[in-house]
């Protein structure tokens, strides 16, 4: 990693830090997700953007409280997010993951740990496979970046759930194939069972 690279993870685990404390101090409930979860689950990083989960009924409080602390807010037409912004580097609150909204069973999974200092509540390993498969589509499906998140984070995922919630998705399913033929997971997975998610 060049340094410009290091430069730009310390920037974004700075506002991690920043966001986390002030959604913490307002009692907000959230979830780190995204790229910011795997590396607190012992991905390399891989860090564009800082990513939280959140019940619907708390973006207004989430937004100001980011708000309070200078961070720009947003609300993108997109109607599953809305965005806020550290000196331009992107907070997203995520709401809705391919239209299933965020819930409060899917927040008390969470499970803390450590993320640029500090303790945060992070999704739980296979929710957050789940938050990534779910969405793919045609026009956003990039295995090539989901790879090595989810060769790190192999162990802690109970690939059967990720299958059985996914299993609507060729995308997703797919992905578990390939996961398969590299012998990322050890054997084929069985998505017959509770598909209910968050």
């Amino acid at each position: 990693m060049g340094s410009h690279s290091h430069a730009v993870t310390d920037a974004i685990l700075e506002t991690l830090k920043r966001a986390s404390s002030g959604l913490k101090e307002t009692g907000v409930a959230f979830a780190l997700a995204g790229g910011c979860a795997a590396y607190a689950r012992g991905a390399a990083p891989s860090l564009h953007d800082v990513d939280f989960v959140v019940l619907e009924k708390d973006v207004p409080a989430a937004l100001a409280a980011l708000s309070g602390l200078g961070f720009d807010t947003a609300r993108p037409p997109e109607d599953w997010l809305v965005k806020a912004y550290d000196q331009g580097r992107l907070v997203d609150l995520i709401f809705r993951v391919a239209d299933r909204p965020v819930t409060e069973e899917l927040l008390a999974r969470a499970e803390p740990l450590q993320a640029s200092a500090m303790i945060v509540p992070v999704l739980e390993a296979t929710d957050l496979v789940v938050s990534w498969l779910l969405p793919m589509s045609e026009h956003a499906c990039d295995y090539g970046s989901l790879l090595p998140q989810v060769r790190a984070m192999r162990e802690q995922v109970d690939w059967d759930r990720v299958a059985a919630v996914t299993a609507p998705s060729p995308y997703a399913s797919t992905f578990l194939t390939l996961l398969e033929r590299l012998e990322v997971i050890a054997k084929p997975v069985d998505g017959s069972g509770d598909g209910t998610w968050p």
